[in-house]
Order: C-alpha cells, then sequence, then structure tokens
C-alpha cells in the first residue's frame, strides 16, 4: 500500500513538513506573534524523542509567556504519548511542566461562530480513533483545564488564547481574528508564491 507524502512548503526562510504547518505560521504573522519553528528538540523521560512544531513567544491571557504548538493533521497514540509526557500532563494535571496547545487544521468558516464551532468540536471530541486525548485547541496541555482554547487576537492586538465562553471571548477582537484566519486559510505556496501579508489593524 502507497503512502501520500506531505508537501514541504517554504514559507520566511523555512522548510515546512507539510502546507499546513506553512499555514499556521501566516495564522501567527497575522496575529503578530514571534514565534519559532522546531527551534529545539528534547529527550524525554522514556528516551523517545520530541521536537514541538513551534514556540510562540509573548501569549496573552491564560496561556502567558512561552507557549508550544503542535500542528496535526492526524493523531496517532504513540503522537499522543509523546505530548502527554513532554507537557508533563501524566505526571501532574495541575502542574503543566511544558505548555502545549495541540491545533489541527486552520478553523474554517466565514465568521467567528464557525471558527469558534470548528475549535469546540474539535476540543471537546478530539482526534477520530484516539481515546481520551490530548485534544486539540484545548487548554488541557496547557494547564491541566479540559477546556476549550480560542486562538485569536485581542483588542489590544495581541495573540491570545481564549476561554470557551463570553467571560473571555469579549476580550478577543473578532474582526482581526477572523480576517487572521482567513490569511493562513488562502495562503498561497504553489510555485514558489511567498503569500501577502497586509496592515488591516
Amino acid at each position: 500500500m502507497s503512502t501520500i507524502k506531505v508537501i514541504e512548503t517554504e514559507y520566511k526562510g523555512y522548510r515546512f513538513r507539510s502546507r499546513l504547518e506553512a499555514r499556521w505560521a501566516v495564522f501567527f504573522d497575522a496575529c503578530r506573534v514571534r514565534w519559532e519553528y522546531e527551534p529545539e528538540g528534547f529527550m524525554l523521560s522514556n528516551g523517545q524523542y520530541y521536537l514541538p512544531d513551534f514556540l510562540l513567544h509573548d501569549v496573552e491571557g491564560r496561556a502567558t509567556g512561552d507557549l508550544y504548538v503542535e500542528v496535526k493533521g492526524k493523531m496517532t497514540e504513540a503522537d499522543a504519548k509523546k505530548i502527554y509526557s513532554f507537557s508533563g500532563w501524566e505526571m501532574s494535571r495541575t502542574g503543566i511542566e511544558n505548555p502545549i496547545l495541540i491545533v489541527a487544521g486552520i478553523p474554517e468558516g466565514d465568521s467567528i461562530p464557525d471558527i469558534e464551532d470548528y475549535c469546540q468540536a474539535w476540543g471537546y471530541q478530539g482526534f477520530p480513533g484516539i481515546q481520551g486525548g490530548p485534544y486539540p485547541f484545548n487548554f488541557e496541555t496547557i494547564d491541566g483545564d479540559y477546556f476549550v482554547a480560542h486562538p485569536g487576537i485581542n483588542w489590544n492586538g495581541h495573540f491570545e488564547l481564549f476561554g470557551d465562553d463570553g467571560t473571555y471571548t469579549r476580550e478577543r477582537n473578532d474582526i482581526a481574528t477572523e480576517r487572521a484566519f482567513r490569511i493562513a486559510r488562502q495562503a498561497r505556496f504553489e510555485h514558489g508564491e511567498t503569500p501577502r501579508m497586509r496592515c488591516w489593524r
């Protein structure tokens, strides 16, 4: 049985392993958050190696400071174990050692309610065939709380992870957040094209 190969993609001097990763980089740029791609690898307690996809700097909200991000189009049991081991979730559900947000595809939809529905579906149902997580778009591997995390832009123009109710989302700039997701979804990489970033705030 043949395996379909993921297309490597160049963006901003990085060679991403997939277009999905590159589109998340475009989203982070649209959110004006500083990021690094695969900055360093780690040896886990079981002797395995783990290399997170992104490291974001100066994140605001519940995930204040630096935040790792893992991009997964699909998840295996081995992937899940590595992520839990890296985060420290298995050792302490209240003291996450390495906060890491797992994301799936770029949220679909032309409105914030559509984008929220996408994040909620993934954040509470998880990846097909994986029992008990880790869940994408969820604070579980960030602060130990099983609660959907919505990536977006706050009213100060900074990247933030917003909780799943109006107490949190009223601090989100919905127009800027929807535009950032749209820019990421529409990013073109064919024939060496570089996505155009426009200033819109």
